[in-house]
């Protein structure tokens, strides 16, 4: 009963592809000829389009804070709470102003159609279970990074499919602190509602703050050692002012 309840929700998220397919040919065609500018400013434009279109299209409305944080340039490391799949959408409509991939499960890359443009955009797929291609995805991530790219990191590894934040994961912050880039920290509340709570795609209101960014370089170790505690921090922090002045 779920499936076939489920399958407007699904027609519309694979009509939303016309929204990426817009710039594809721009896309590719700056891949290869190396003008990482064009790349990225397409790849702006399709996510950007694609995110606000799709909340569009399945009644999902958002509030954002702290969009003054946003960078006027990047590269960035956005890192953000995970409750659900929702996530991405809505963060795709909200972190409008510079490029950003983000950081997947491998098994992201097999979704039909989806999973294509899933690297188009620079994202890094990861084999958890595989610590020795693990290292090799963040290595690419890096690279990335150092190309000007920037990335999105769920750094709880899995959603969390209800409210509560789960623990970060410290490996993913290398991504910002190797190559010394500014970590921007992201709280999302209420995309789990969307579909993980009854599992059905639904309409649904979420929030969002910004926080001001988080400069990496020049780090000492013990510095670098508690940035994923500090990130953590502040994400539930922001997480807990959201869910506040939802009860208010």
């Amino acid at each position: 009963m779920k499936i076939l309840r489920n399958i407007p929700g699904i027609i519309k998220a694979y009509d939303a592809l016309k929204y990426l397919n817009e710039y594809k040919k721009e896309m590719d065609s700056a891949r290869s000829s190396g003008d990482l500018e064009k790349e990225k400013k397409n790849i702006l434009a399709a996510t950007r389009t694609w995110g606000t279109k799709l909340c569009e299209m399945t009644g999902v409305t958002f509030d954002v804070s702290g969009k003054e944080n946003l960078p006027a340039e990047g590269p960035v490391v956005y890192i953000s709470n995970h409750q659900g799949y929702a996530d991405i959408v809505v963060l795709c409509a909200v972190l409008n102003t510079v490029q950003f991939g983000f950081v997947a499960k491998e098994n992201l890359s097999k979704v039909p159609l989806y999973g294509k443009w899933i690297d188009r955009i620079r994202s890094i797929m990861i084999q958890r279970e595989d610590s020795r291609e693990s290292l090799k995805s963040m290595a690419k991530g890096i690279r990335y990074i150092e190309n000007g790219f920037s990335i999105l990191i769920f750094p709880e590894g899995t959603r969390s499919r209800g409210p509560r934040m789960g623990e970060f994961k410290k490996g993913a912050f290398k991504m910002a602190t190797k190559p010394q880039v500014p970590v921007i920290p992201v709280s999302i509340d209420g995309t789990y509602k969307i579909f993980e709570e009854r599992g059905i795609i639904t309409a649904g209101h979420v929030k969002v703050m910004i926080h001001p960014p988080v400069e990496t370089k020049g780090l000492s170790r013990q510095e670098e050692k508690i940035l994923p505690e500090k990130i953590h921090d502040t994400v539930q922090n922001g997480l807990d002012l959201l869910r506040s002045d939802s009860q208010n």
